[in-house]
């Protein structure tokens, strides 16, 4: 089976994702690290606001919401719930 990676703001709502690698470099890539974007991290994209941007996240048992410019930086692999 192929997986399936794609940048997390495409990630469809109601479903989940696993971390593989962080794009970002300097300060950003340091503030997804420290929100718990590590590789391997499972992620489920909740909900888009009413014009689209951000998107709320569930990452280890919270909720954060991303702008879709600092989410595209963020390579996840599509999972199973």
């Amino acid at each position: 089976m192929e997986r399936k990676i794609m940048p997390l703001n495409i990630l469809p709502i109601g479903s989940f994702g696993k971390v593989r690698k962080l794009v970002s470099q300097g300060s950003a890539r340091r503030r997804m690290l420290d929100l718990g974007l590590i590789k391997g991290t499972r992620v489920e994209s909740l909900r888009k606001s009413p014009l689209g941007d951000p998107i709320a996240y569930g990452i280890r048992g919270t909720v954060i919401a991303l702008r879709s410019e600092e989410a595209s930086t963020i390579l996840v692999e599509l999972i199973e719930g």
